[in-house]
């Protein structure tokens, strides 16, 4: 049994909906029609794409040949799912197929998904950075452990969850662990060091305060409300100085890295009031009912850990040193995903 990496940027939710993972490259065709192996699959691949360069033509063909040939039924499949910045673990249950009536990303093998929305903060760092390959499908080799922990535990607790990782990865720890330190990598490793320092370095109060500095960050005056005592409302931000003319927005904060639920947000949502807007912000991700929810509600807006990283780091130079501090980052120039077809 196998553990594989998959990365898929063009499709979301059926993903996990329809259970299956995928791939482009819908410009080729079934991919059970080419023969001769890997190395068919290179002569399709530059009849298809004439001004490719040899090596990428190479790269191309790996991915496809791991993905239609050496995949098997019963491997672990390691899915990163980047809008929400969770991970999604499921168990591979057919061969490969052609969805030829699907729009798109017609390659596919069915999936049948065990633990979906995970949290990335559940992992080491190490294995945040095995998964963070920049190719499509990848073997996942040196922490494949801690993806199979999170996938047969029954613990619904992830505090739970993440001791039974936690003591996976300390027993699987390696001081000789280097990658090449691409781009992807790189500021996927960053967002992640966002995440847990926020998550892990702040108290809830504190999350608050961190909530307020950066609705300042972004231009609005902001303040705190009396913690413990304020109803479902953590923030009171607004435009003008003062703070009199409207609109006034509700901030809500949950200092978490799971699912929120739709009665978290009908319980802000219930303290609007006319021409008041509201913002729900959280670490982690938002049910289907809460998102639906924001799609219906006018004036409220639901931002997960993802877009609070995003914030954090579009307008980092404008927090206040103190907060500077506890999440330390420099700006530097790397090595881009593209310059391996240089």
């Amino acid at each position: 049994m196998n553990t594989w990496g998959v990365h898929n940027n063009a499709l979301t939710t059926e993903l996990v909906d329809e259970g299956f993972i995928s791939l482009g490259w819908d410009h080729l065709p079934d991919l059970t029609t080419i023969p001769a192996g890997r190395e068919g699959l290179k002569r399709a691949l530059s009849e298809a794409e004439p001004d490719a360069k040899v090596r990428s033509i190479a790269g191309q063909a790996g991915v496809l040949t791991r993905f239609r040939d050496e995949m098997s039924v019963g491997d672990i499949v390691v899915a990163p799912y980047k809008p929400d910045s969770t991970v999604n673990l499921g168990v591979i249950t057919s061969d490969y197929y052609f969805a030829a009536n699907a729009p798109v990303h017609r390659h596919r093998r069915r999936v049948e998904w065990k633990r979906t929305g995970l949290p990335r903060t559940l992992f080491s760092q190490p294995a945040l950075y095995e998964i963070g390959s920049v190719l499509a499908v990848f073997r996942v080799r040196r922490h494949s452990e801690e993806f199979l922990a999170a996938l047969n535990s029954t613990d619904e607790s992830l505090d739970l969850l993440a001791k039974k990782i936690d003591l996976v990865a300390e027993r699987s720890a390696s001081d000789d662990e280097i990658d090449e330190p691409r781009a992807s990598r790189i500021e996927r490793h960053t967002r992640d060091f966002v995440l847990e320092a926020l998550h892990k370095r702040l108290s809830h109060q504190e999350f608050e305060e961190y909530t307020a500095a950066l609705l300042r960050a972004l231009g609005y005056q902001a303040r705190v409300t009396q913690f413990t005592q304020d109803g479902g409302v953590d923030v009171i931000a607004h435009r003008d100085p003062l703070g009199v003319e409207p609109p006034q927005i509700k901030v809500q904060c949950k200092h978490l890295t799971g699912t929120v639920g739709a009665p978290d947000v009908q319980q802000l949502i219930g303290t609007q009031g006319p021409g008041e807007l509201c913002l729900f912000v959280t670490l982690g991700s938002y049910s289907r009912d809460a998102l639906a929810i924001e799609r219906q509600r006018p004036g409220l807006r639901l931002l997960s850990g993802e877009d609070v990283v995003t914030m954090t780091l579009e307008h980092y130079a404008d927090l206040p040193e103190f907060w500077r501090a506890i999440i330390p980052l420099t700006r530097v120039l790397v090595v881009a995903d593209s310059a391996g077809d240089v």
